[in-house]
């Protein structure tokens, strides 16, 4: 019996078959798409150029993707990489956050010094926000309530009444803020600044600085350490950090605010992201175009995959 190889482009199309990292590569126009199980690259999918900010809808049927060089966000399939369509995102889209209602998209816009919000279903700007110079960390609370856009400039995080679409705080951090994340409970917002080399944790309720963190890598110059990316484990005991070009990851207990470990990884450390079920841990590295994987019980690297030129973003996909 003579069996016939399926073409390619159904190979590519198939369901997946375990879960996978989606990596944008800023300077390839590129996803690099991750198998969790093999830890290999195992698909290629062609952006709009200077992919950035990456997240999936909350099925997972749909990819949104900053393409920060050409103005939009891209909406694609995951399945066949094909892209759907494109949203209106104001100019220089670099990182977003989808609302909990999994419609509206959140994103900053570096050059315009504004949010806009984007109705995913009906494709139309609900709202443009000012905020601060260069803004470009997001975040939305778990209820929905509160939206959070980071400007590296004004070395702000201005706090969004999501049903108003209006500003109703802005809190001062350390130099070049550039991610933000509330906590799973909604009591606390962590905000990261890169030349300012801190961590703040914000009390949500009172948007009081709660907490500093600092960071100091053994034999690492501290300019070079710059927290970027972060994500908290399952039970939120404990956040992961990328600190830049310091090419290592903190490990925060995040009840104390004590920094318990680095973890070397490539260089220029940008994003994360977690397995499904949180065993290992997925950076960015843009400068070394690859991937680390981290086992999240050891602390320890345990992998380099490379990926396309300039690995920025990261999502997981189940």
């Amino acid at each position: 019996m003579k069996y016939l190889a399926l073409p390619l482009a159904l190979t590519l199309a198939s369901p997946a078959l375990s879960a996978e990292i989606w990596v944008t590569n800023e300077k390839d126009d590129t996803i690099s798409v991750i198998d969790v199980e093999t830890l290999e690259v195992i698909r290629t999918i062609e952006t709009g150029e200077r992919p950035r900010g990456i997240t999936f809808s909350k099925d997972y049927s749909r990819l949104y993707v900053c393409a920060s060089d050409s103005d939009t966000v891209q909406v694609i399939d995951p399945e066949t990489g094909e892209i759907l369509h494109e949203l209106p995102s104001g100019e220089d889209p670099e990182q977003f956050v989808l609302h909990p209602n999994d419609r509206h998209l959140y994103i900053a816009n570096e050059d315009d010094a504004v949010t806009t919000v984007v109705d995913t279903e009906t494709r139309e700007v609900i709202a443009q926000i000012n905020v601060g110079i260069e803004p470009e960390g997001m975040a939305v609370s778990p209820d929905g309530k509160i939206a959070i856009t980071t400007s590296e400039t004004t070395n702000m995080a201005h706090w969004i009444d999501t049903e108003t679409q209006s500003l109703f705080a802005n809190t001062l951090v350390d130099s070049r803020p550039r991610h933000a994340e509330f906590t799973a409970g909604g009591t606390e917002l962590w905000v990261s600044s890169e030349i300012g080399g801190t961590m703040t944790v914000f009390d949500v309720a009172t948007q009081e600085e709660k907490a500093k963190i600092d960071f100091e890598v053994q034999n690492v110059h501290p300019d070079r350490v710059q927290p970027v990316g972060f994500e908290f484990t399952a039970d939120e005991k404990v956040a992961f950090v990328a600190l830049g070009p310091s090419n290592h990851v903190a490990v925060v207990n995040a009840e104390t605010y004590e920094v318990e470990d680095y973890i070397l990884v490539g260089r220029r450390v940008w994003h994360m992201d977690f397995s499904p079920d949180k065993s290992l841990l997925f950076t960015t590295n843009g400068v070394s175009g690859d991937v680390t994987v981290i086992d999240v019980a050891k602390r320890e690297a345990i992998k380099s995959i490379k990926v396309g030129r300039f690995p920025w973003g990261a999502a997981m996909r189940p």
